[in-house]
């Protein structure tokens, strides 16, 4: 069996990463909900499955990047857009410490996903199909 280029163990590893950060707020959501310092109990309890389930299904992700298969490609770069978007909301909600690692995990992400390696191990390696003279169809 052939090993996955780095950059794809890279992009496993964020993605890993962001899982354990979801895991995180979870325990810190389901705290808060037995605490009662939720807004609304119920909805502390569904944030919390939500978020546990999340991670679980980001850990999925994790594991079939490190085993390059094509299918967790895009699941991992629409992870590296939501992080990326919710980076920035916390990062204007003034929440740096949790904002600005999830912008440098989305960025590294990005990266570690869109470099020529990983490229060609998530995509099965095909050449792109012979073009034609200009103005032929087909």
């Amino acid at each position: 069996m052939l090993q996955s280029p780095l950059t794809v163990r890279a992009a496993a590893a964020v993605q890993a990463a962001e899982a354990a950060v979801v895991c995180v707020a979870s325990v810190l959501s389901a705290i808060d909900a037995a605490a009662g310092r939720s807004y609304r109990t119920d909805s502390g309890v569904a944030l919390t499955v939500i978020g546990f389930g999340t991670a679980v299904a980001l850990g999925y992700v994790a594991a079939g990047l490190a085993r390059a298969r094509q299918w967790s490609r895009t699941p991992a770069l629409l992870t590296q857009l939501f992080t990326g978007i919710v980076g920035i909301y916390l990062v204007e909600g003034h929440r740096y410490a949790w904002g600005v690692p999830a912008l440098a995990l989305t960025a590294a992400g990005f990266i570690a996903l869109l470099v020529p390696p990983s490229l060609r191990a998530l995509t099965g390696g095909r050449p792109a199909p012979p073009q034609g003279p200009p103005g032929s169809a087909g």
